[in-house]
């Protein structure tokens, strides 16, 4: 178990108030999320606590954290500092903090993009980080209120929401969204769709 006290005492030092208080919200929404769905709740807390812990860095710093972790960073996200922090993130939680559960530290590195094959935890802090308290951007409450449908339903409109917003602004689309996209559709509403046909065909 890791000591949540310590890890938000030393996020407070590391960011601004903002980002501090999001921190704390992301931590308490997955920490809901997770109990909602059977996930283990401390590593969700923990995942929320430091998802951001190196989102004001420089960039240099953000490469070093990398660097000194071992995780591949690819050419399209070397270009795109806005994608630095998930993995410097999980880089400075591994080799700094000590934390050593490949679950969290795999929340925290795909926590802005998302990913296909998504386990839980990971599906719990990407979509934490959308409906957190703290957030109020527009279509916010729709985000929720999908998410209030289950999991599946947030996951796909915040996906849905993150893509069109990137295109809106002319910005790289980051692969892992789409392949995000394209997993949720297969995995959670394909089934949805086959099954529903099947019930109306039984009923006929």
């Amino acid at each position: 178990m890791y000591n949540t006290d310590e890890l938000k005492e030393i996020i407070k030092e590391r960011l601004s108030a903002y980002r501090y208080y999001h921190s704390l919200c992301v931590a308490e929404s997955a920490k809901e999320l997770a109990k909602r769905y059977g996930a283990d709740e401390h590593k969700a807390e923990v995942a929320g606590i430091l998802h951001d812990a190196t989102k004001e860095c420089k960039k240099k710093e953000h490469l070093e954290y990398i660097d000194k972790a071992g995780i591949e960073i690819t050419d399209f996200e070397r270009k795109e500092k806005k994608f630095y922090h998930q993995l410097s993130g999980a880089a400075f939680a591994k080799t700094e903090l000590g934390i050593d559960d490949e679950e969290i530290l795999s929340a925290i590195s795909c926590h802005t993009t998302g990913k296909a094959d998504m386990t839980l935890l990971e599906e719990i802090v990407y979509l934490a980080d959308f409906i957190s308290a703290d957030r109020d951007y527009d279509d916010i409450e729709n985000i929720r209120a999908e998410a209030e449908k289950g999991k599946e339903y947030g996951l796909l409109y915040a996906t849905q929401y993150s893509i069109k917003s990137v295109v809106d602004k002319g910005s790289p689309l980051h692969p892992n969204t789409v392949d995000a996209y394209n997993w949720i559709i297969k995995k959670y509403f394909n089934k949805k769709d086959k099954k529903e046909k099947q019930d109306k065909k039984d009923s006929e």
